[in-house]
């Protein structure tokens, strides 16, 4: 889905470029294993419009900059890092507000073109991202590696048992953060006989 138009308190002058945007998650996953669900982050409420820059330098691993209305203060735009996977509903949008573009442009931002987005996206290569980052798909952990296996991704929901490497893969726990499977068979449920 893509906008097009003005949204509610920007300044429909025109269009002044595309940009990715994203929602934050309903229930984010925090801690270890990511057993502590929470509603937002810290900095944003709960569903907020977060528009993604292009990057322009690696903030770590599954971490990207974000420009958004904070949850303390919903006049002023802020930039801030923020976790790809607290992010969802992926989508192309317009830019029209000046004070976005100064936002998304960072040190970058030219006084004498307030109007000039530095870095833009186009339409096309927005849309490409996001349909990426919408597919249902979720990261795969395999027992014993503390990272996402780099090339494999499972569907949601993610399968009892996978073949890698002619290896079988047993469905260990399946949440927030994606599949985790192991070599080893899943317990029996016990049940008392009648």
């Amino acid at each position: 889905m893509t906008d097009t138009g003005p949204t509610e308190g920007e300044t429909p002058d025109g269009l002044l470029g595309w940009c990715l945007v994203a929602n934050v998650a309903r229930e984010t996953a925090h801690g270890e294993s990511g057993l502590d669900i929470q509603h937002g982050t810290k900095h944003f409420r709960t569903g907020a419009l977060l528009w993604l820059p292009p990057v322009r330098w690696d903030p770590g691993h599954g971490r990207w900059p974000a420009v958004g209305r904070h949850r303390g203060n919903g006049r002023r735009y802020v930039n801030m890092i923020v976790r790809a996977d607290d992010l969802e509903n992926f989508r192309g949008k317009g830019v029209y507000s000046e004070a976005l573009v100064r936002s998304l442009n960072g040190y970058e931002h030219d006084p004498a073109a307030p109007r000039t987005l530095q870095n833009p996206w186009t339409r096309e290569r927005a849309q490409s991202w996001a349909d990426g980052r919408n597919r249902h798909r979720e990261p795969l952990f395999i027992e014993g590696h503390p990272y996402a296996h780099p090339r494999i991704s499972v569907p949601n929901p993610p399968p009892a048992e996978i073949q890698i490497d002619g290896e079988t893969l047993h469905l260990a726990r399946y949440g927030t953060r994606g599949a985790h499977y192991s070599r080893m068979l899943p317990p029996v449920e016990w049940t008392p006989e009648p």
